[in-house]
């Protein structure tokens, strides 16, 4: 039986792919190469992997699109690989669903540390789950004569919302879970970006704004009514005790 970790790199660059490759299984992870996005979406829709490794600059579909469509079927831990360091790509790459995003020129030391690093977050949300067993904001589902609100933490990366499970991204989650684990808590866009993103030094305050954008959204679909999220301006945001 095969327990190595799998990994799907997805880049078309075989002079990039061969030293990545090489750290990757030194570190006893079996690594699957596809070279075109619709190889990877394929790859995907009939494999489990562990990780994926995608680069943006594919021959075939930008990596931005490739992300969008595994993100409507699959959640497995992302990273973007781009020769281009703009602040509008990481932003677009890390609400699109990635969990992190690094530029060429990188060393294969460097990636191996980054998958290490999410993976440790991953093992810490399933540690929580397991333990945490009351709801969070009580109770766990809304009450129609107060019109309450009902936030409650069922495992990772579920939050239900009004009793509907909202589905999303997994800063999206950590963001939203981190707000309910303090209702009425201030917290600073940079407080934000130390707690909840790898490399908070590499992220910017906008994206913060970004994502909060998004979780209202996601909100607002279920109940158009209310926001439990409140905006401090100039400063950050905190979310409402409404139970």
């Amino acid at each position: 039986m095969n327990n190595k970790k799998q990994i799907l790199c997805i880049e078309d660059d075989a002079a990039i792919l061969m030293p990545l490759r090489y750290a990757l299984e030194r570190e006893e992870w079996q690594v699957t190469w596809a070279n075109t996005g619709m190889q990877a979406i394929q790859l995907i829709e009939q494999n489990h992997f562990d990780f994926i490794i995608l680069d943006v600059g594919l021959p075939d579909i930008n990596g931005f699109d490739v992300c969008k469509k595994i993100r409507t079927f699959n959640h497995t831990p992302l990273l973007f690989l781009t020769a281009r360091d703009d602040e509008i790509d990481r932003i677009i790459g890390l609400e699109i669903g990635a969990d992190d995003y690094c530029s060429k020129p990188f060393s294969s030391r460097e990636i191996v540390s980054r998958i290490k690093a999410i993976w440790r977050r991953m093992e810490l949300q399933n540690q929580l789950s397991q333990t945490i067993q009351a709801p969070i904001l009580d109770p766990i589902e809304k009450d129609h004569s107060t019109d309450k609100i009902w936030l409650c933490f069922e495992e990772a990366l579920k939050i239900h919302y009004f009793g509907t499970a909202l589905q999303l991204t997994r800063y999206e989650y950590r963001l939203l879970k981190l707000l309910i684990d303090h209702p009425e808590q201030v917290f600073a866009r940079q407080q934000l970006m130390d707690h909840i993103w790898e490399h908070p030094e590499h992220s910017l305050e906008r994206t913060v704004d970004t994502h909060i954008k998004s979780l209202r959204q996601k909100l607002k679909q279920i109940s158009a009514e209310q926001d439990p999220i409140m905006t401090h301006r100039g400063f950050g945001y905190s979310l409402k005790r409404m139970g």
